[in-house]
């Protein structure tokens, strides 16, 4: 399992520590992955991801899950939540007619 956040894509970054004598050792900066469980109001059901904490407060920010997705353009989620925007789509209009 890749470590990538679900909503914004964010993975993991590299560097150095560095020593007081300025050795540099390659090290590995982790994302702060959460697994969640979000409930879409317009699927009626809950859906687990494993989000960064500032995706988390991203989505909180915007008003849920799904006015997050609505409201992000295709091009900035991964394929997966694409997957999830179509189905959310899909019951938006379902629910409209």
């Amino acid at each position: 399992m890749a470590r990538r956040c679900d909503i914004t894509g964010k993975g993991v970054l590299v560097g150095h520590n560095v020593s007081h004598a300025n050795n540099k050792t390659k090290r590995r900066f982790l994302p702060n992955l959460q697994e969640v469980t979000l409930l879409s109001d317009l699927l009626g059901q809950s859906v687990r991801l494993r989000v960064t904490a500032h995706g988390l407060r991203t989505i909180e920010h915007n008003g849920g899950l799904d006015r997050y997705l609505l409201s992000t353009r295709d091009a900035k989620l991964p394929e997966d939540v694409k997957r999830l925007k179509r189905r959310i789509l899909k019951a938006q209009a379902a629910k409209a007619a």
